[in-house]
Order: structure tokens, then sequence, then C-alpha cells
């Protein structure tokens, strides 16, 4: 079967969600099938990674489509009633070369990332599938939540109005996915659609793999790792930091928090201290996760699952976590994830995993495995199949 994907990023280095998946997805579906990719790319040296994708992709057609650029296009857009998510990502060229890479590679099917690359495939009339990373408008109606300035949640409500109705388009493609019921429900009561289906996020069982075991005598590291620019994680690690990291270092004098992932922000930067470290890119994470007591994902806003979260549980560290993205996992609180809303709560589930050997190897290998039997990137790949097969 020819399949085009339609990506919103360059699937390569696989560090952040949504080329993570790509990748994964793509490398083995290629074993099967014949796939071709149209993706935007941001910087010039992106380019230099094309051998790393060409193997999975008998074509890769690219569109450059720089910050400034897509900067640029959100300013009309702040005067009408299109979304900014998908105002970032408007490009003729990509309007253009999707319609043509549909005719002349005779395509069967049609994936598209993300609700920002459906302004590019909602209107063809071969079999598509819209594969979403969460709810928009619910991740934007968390965020909206937050204590953050009154001018970026006005902005945040406006999307949210703009976005709830941009979500519409869903009722075009013959499947949409997303990676938790969640999600599922959410859009399903909000848009009164029935062609929503799951596809869960994976873990890379290769890449995480914790070999002779976790050390889990380990009781002085707690772990944060994501892209440091992310609103998301950003927020995360600000509250952790400003509300619950006092108690837990006054309770545990010996432990230390290791923030890691690339780009930190500035308000990130200045968390450093004698006991908080900021890695910065790392580039093999998996390696933090085998000396960790527990990883910690202490979301406030978001929506879908978390990466962070399935590669702890197949390296079986331990997790304390809000309730973002917890119920996408389908697991119950301690089955390799301790779910912890409440900040008090958060505190008093880190405290007592520092404390109880026996309980860090207990939840952390019930985690590992969870991670094998259900969030296997091979098992993963077949549900999408699946459903490709099943709207051809």
């Amino acid at each position: 079967m020819n399949i085009l994907f339609v990506a919103n990023r360059f699937p390569y280095p696989p560090f952040r969600g949504d080329k993570l998946k790509i990748y994964n997805l793509t490398r083995r579906l290629a074993k099967k099938h014949t796939l071709y990719l149209v993706t935007f790319y941001e910087k010039r040296d992106e380019l230099t990674y094309l051998k790393e994708i060409t193997p999975f992709f008998n074509e890769v057609e690219l569109v450059y489509l720089p910050r400034w650029r897509s900067v640029l296009n959100c300013v009309p857009a702040l005067f009408s009633s299109i979304p900014l998510q998908l105002a970032y990502f408007k490009s003729l060229k990509m309007k253009r070369l999707v319609s043509w890479a549909v005719d002349h590679y005779a395509i069967d099917a049609v994936h598209t990332q993300h609700l920002r690359m459906s302004q590019y495939t909602a209107d063809l009339t071969i079999p598509k599938i819209l594969d979403l990373p969460d709810a928009f408008s619910l991740y934007f109606k968390r965020r909206s939540e937050t204590e953050r300035p009154f001018i970026n949640r006005l902005i945040d409500r406006i999307e949210i109005k703009r976005l709830t109705k941009a979500e519409q388009v869903i009722k075009k493609y013959n499947k949409v996915l997303v990676c938790s019921v969640e999600d599922k429900k959410y859009l399903e009561k909000l848009h009164q659609v029935n062609n929503i289906d799951i596809l869960l996020n994976g873990v890379d069982l290769e890449t995480f793999d914790v070999k002779e075991g976790h050390d889990y005598s380990v009781n002085n590291t707690l772990l944060f790792t994501g892209n440091m620019d992310y609103a998301p994680n950003v927020d995360a690690v600000l509250y952790f930091v400003k509300e619950l990291w006092p108690s837990i270092k006054n309770n545990n004098p010996s432990v230390k928090l290791v923030i890691a992932g690339q780009r930190p922000v500035e308000e990130i930067l200045k968390l450093q201290s004698s006991r908080i470290e900021i890695t910065g890119f790392v580039p093999d994470i998996s390696d933090l996760y085998r000396f960790s007591s527990i990883l910690i994902a202490p979301l406030r806003f978001g929506a879908g699952t978390q990466n962070k979260v399935l590669e702890a549980m197949a390296m079986g560290v331990p997790v304390v976590c809000t309730h973002i993205g917890f119920a996408g996992l389908q697991i119950k609180s301690g089955d390799g994830v301790i779910m912890a809303k409440e900040s008090n709560d958060f505190i008093h589930q880190v405290n007592q995993l520092l404390s109880d050997v026996d309980q860090r190897r207990q939840v952390g290998e019930k985690g590992l495995t969870i991670a094998h039997q259900r969030f296997s990137w091979d098992s993963i790949t077949n549900q999408l199949e699946f459903y490709v097969n099943n709207i051809c």
C-alpha cells in the first residue's frame, strides 16, 4: 500500500513527541508498505538528517518554513478566526505539494499528523486518518486555568474558541486517532462524532532497555525530563520547585533534583543550585533513568500521554505524576505510576517512595511489565496498520 505521511515537523532527531511518533511508526511500517513523507523543516541544518529517514520513505518532499515566517503568519491571524496554531503552519507551497504528492505517487491512504496539518488534507477524497497527539482544545482549556499573566490567559481563551471550531474538521476524516481514552471521550462529547479510536503513544524498548535491572537502592535522585522550552514542562518544573521541592528536600537531606532536556529557557536555568542540576541536552537520556530514584511529572496542563512517563516505566523507574495524562495510561495508580493530583499528596508520595526501597521496587517492576505488554512501538504500529486497512 502507498501511504503518504503529512507531518508538521521533520521527524529527526526523535527527541520530541511529534517527531518521535512519526519516526517510530514509519520505520516499522516501511517493512511492509511504500511510504512517502511531506513535511516542513524549520532550520537548514535539519537537512543533514535526511540520511536518517530516507531508508523508510520512497520519497521525502520538504517545505522550508523558518520561524520568522511562521511568526509573520500569525500576525494577520490575530484579527481573524483562524487559530494561531494553524496559522503558524500556513503555507501555500505545502498545500500544493500535498495535492501533487497524492496524485503523482498514486497514494492509497493519507496519515495526517496533528490538527495543525489538517488544513492540507481535510478535503482530500481518498481514505485519510487524522492522528492527534491530544485534544488541542482541552490542552488550551487546562492551560488557561493555570496561574499565568492575564494577557496570556486572555489569548488562551480566544484560542480555545477558535480551536474548538477548527476541531470540527475531524468530521471529514475516515478515522481520527488520539492517544488516550480521556481525549477520545472529550472530543466525542464536544463534537458529537463516532469516528475516533485510540492509538497509544509508545516507547522504544531497544533504547529504553533496563538490561540487568534497575538499582532500587538509589534513593537520592528525582528526575524530570522533557523539552525545556515546552510550556507544560516549564510550568511543571517551576511549580514543583516553588511549591513542592522545599518540603521534599527538607525531609530528605541528601536528595537532589535533575532537570534534563534540551533548550532550557532562562527561568529554568536560574534554578541551578547545589541540589538542582540543569543538564540541557542529553544524548542518551536512558543513562539518567538508570541512576534515578523517581521520575516526577507534576504537570498542571496538557493532554494525551507523556513520553517521559512511558520511558521511565520501560526503565523500571517508579513515577509520581499529577492527573494530566494519567487516564491515558489505562492503569491503576501504583502500577508503575502513582497519581497524586493535590500538592500535599504529591509531596507525601515522593517522600514515601524515597523512604521505602521495597515500594520503589514494587511500583517500578509493575511499570516495567506494563510497558512491555502495552506500549511497544511494534504493537502500536500493528494497530495503526489495522486502522489504515480498515478505511481502505
